[in-house]
């Protein structure tokens, strides 16, 4: 799974998603991310589409939403969301919430089904604590893949970077950037002026230093390629400290059915 990625949340102007995907791409991204509750699916299929780059060498993800992860909906709607996407399959799927509709057995059933018949290629789960972890690798006899997660220098998220990485889950981070409430934290801005870049790069210089996928969601060609030169910034020891150190601990993303 590349380690960093488009995320496409929010994303919902149809025009303005296919040219953000596609952008993306031909700039070198190589990972896109979506969801049925996005609405952009479609988008997103034709910016990959209309892209200059051939689709085997795109790890594309996407999620079911909490009303549809019944067994026969989870089924259901994934073939909808691979019609919409124009693929055959998808690299990822995730449960997007431990919520709703969500019973262990039952939705991690028709994940292993969607799997067995070559529809996704491997399980992700979004928004899990380590203890709905636990419970859902259980019920799995395929490995979880994925635990998507906010995660940013602002939401650090260490007990469940221990968990995932003693049980060999590749965490991905969505709001890396704080939904924009990196900018003006004064160690980002320090470290930022250190590395001639701004805080939007360090903080996805710090989560790739963690070994954590990041999938800022960008519009703009310009954001596409600010978040991509991040790839450019090597942060050293004491750098990483700082960050891991700061006071700062808050969610921006928060709804009242999350499991937390």
């Amino acid at each position: 799974m590349p380690i960093l990625g488009l995320g496409t949340w929010e994303n919902d102007d149809y025009d303005a998603c296919v040219e953000s995907v596609r952008h993306a791409l031909e700039m070198g991204y190589r990972h896109i991310d979506t969801a049925q509750a996005y609405g952009n699916e479609d988008a997103v299929g034709e910016g990959i589409e209309t892209a200059d780059v051939p689709r085997e060498d795109v790890f594309l993800a996407t999620k079911v939403w909490i009303e549809n992860l019944g067994y026969d909906d989870v089924l259901e709607t994934t073939r909808e969301s691979l019609d919409d996407l124009g693929v055959d399959s998808v690299e990822l799927l995730y449960i997007h919430w431990p919520s709703g509709e969500y019973d262990p057995e039952e939705t991690l059933g028709a994940f292993e089904e969607l799997l067995d018949d070559g529809r996704i290629e491997r399980i992700g789960l979004s928004n899990f604590e380590p203890e709905d972890l636990e419970t859902a690798q259980e019920a799995l006899d395929d490995p979880v893949f994925a635990n998507q997660v906010e995660c940013s220098p602002l939401c650090r998220q260490e007990e469940l970077r221990e968990y995932c990485d003693d049980e060999d889950i590749e965490l991905v981070a969505y709001s890396p950037l704080a939904r924009g409430e990196a900018f003006g934290v004064d160690e980002l801005s320090e470290i930022a002026e250190k590395h001639d870049a701004n805080e939007a790069q360090v903080s996805l210089a710090w989560l790739r230093e963690k070994e954590i996928t990041a999938i800022p969601k960008a519009t703009s060609e310009d954001h596409i390629r600010n978040n991509w030169e991040s790839l450019e910034i090597d942060l050293d020891d004491e750098d990483v400290a700082t960050i891991d150190e700061m006071d700062r601990q808050e969610r921006q993303v928060d709804p009242s059915f999350a499991p937390w």
